[in-house]
């Protein structure tokens, strides 16, 4: 696949951003205005495949006209801080409780504009075969954000390994905990370090991504249970900022998105990984 991808320097982008104060946000407009009329859009993301949705959305929207570049960043906080700074247009790298997440902490106003897939995500171990063989005591790594940190406590219910508070779903926290009949220990790690606590020797279960378990050789179906129930809101979804959803950009973005090249694509290429939202 031919790369449309352009990548920005973080540390020269935050030296643009706060040299010169007023000159910087003149700028800023400026460039606005400038993508507007040569109708280009910026879609910043992370990593595979939200990267590979993007190139592909990119020849779709060829065909109408526009340029989607794409601002490829190495963490989870950049997408979402660029796309406040409206240094791009749109994003694609999170669910929506990650994005209300972040609008809480940095009183952003970005919004989800549609959902495009659902990661297969759950627990894996290289220990233990069947969930029964799950010792008393054993470490259960767990994301540490709050969002993701509830999905996976939500499976760990489902699968009866714990019990939560009635009526907390997705939006559980440790403190919800009722039952732990196993007495299972929970270690909170950042979502892009989980994979590393795999092959941990004192650590039974992993809940992960597909995007990131890949990097140790791990897919879907080698987790020892997955998410049953799918709760939509946790669906990869475009961002963009409450003061251009309604653009013609954003509206181009989200029509070549859920394209029926985006769709094949998603269906053909990562069938063992994900599901169409759209």
């Amino acid at each position: 696949m031919k790369k449309l991808i352009v990548t920005f320097s973080l540390v020269g982008l935050v030296l643009a951003m706060t040299a010169c104060g007023g000159k910087a946000q003149e700028g800023t407009k400026e460039t606005v205005q400038k993508n507007k009329d040569e109708k280009i859009i910026k879609v910043a993301s992370q990593t595979t495949p939200m990267t590979d949705v993007v190139e592909v959305a990119a020849k779709e929207a060829e065909k109408d006209g526009w340029k989607i570049e794409l601002i490829q960043v190495n963490d989870n906080i950049q997408y979402n801080e660029l796309l406040k700074n409206k240094e791009v247009d749109a994003n694609f790298a999170q669910h929506e409780p990650y994005m209300k997440k972040f609008n809480q902490e940095k009183k952003a106003k970005l919004v989800a504009i549609q959902k495009i897939y659902n990661a297969k995500v759950g627990f894996y171990s290289k220990d233990y075969k069947k969930i029964e063989d799950i010792p008393d005591g054993a470490k259960v790594a767990i994301p540490n954000d709050i969002s993701n940190e509830g999905r996976a406590l939500a499976i760990l219910a489902e699968e009866g390994l714990i019990t939560l508070k009635e009526g907390v779903g997705f939006e559980g926290t440790l403190k919800d905990i009722e039952k732990n009949d196993k007495n299972l220990e929970f270690v909170s790690i950042d979502l892009l370090n989980l994979a590393e606590a795999y092959n941990e020797k004192d650590v039974a279960l992993v809940y992960n991504y597909p995007t990131y378990i890949a990097k140790i050789g791990l897919k879907p179906t080698d987790a020892l249970f997955l998410e049953k129930t799918v709760d939509e809101r946790f669906a990869i979804s475009l961002v963009a900022r409450e003061d251009n959803k309604e653009s013609e950009s954003i509206k181009e973005l989200k029509k070549v998105m859920t394209s029926d090249s985006v769709k094949q694509f998603l269906e053909k290429e990562h069938s063992e990984t994900l599901v169409p939202a759209f």
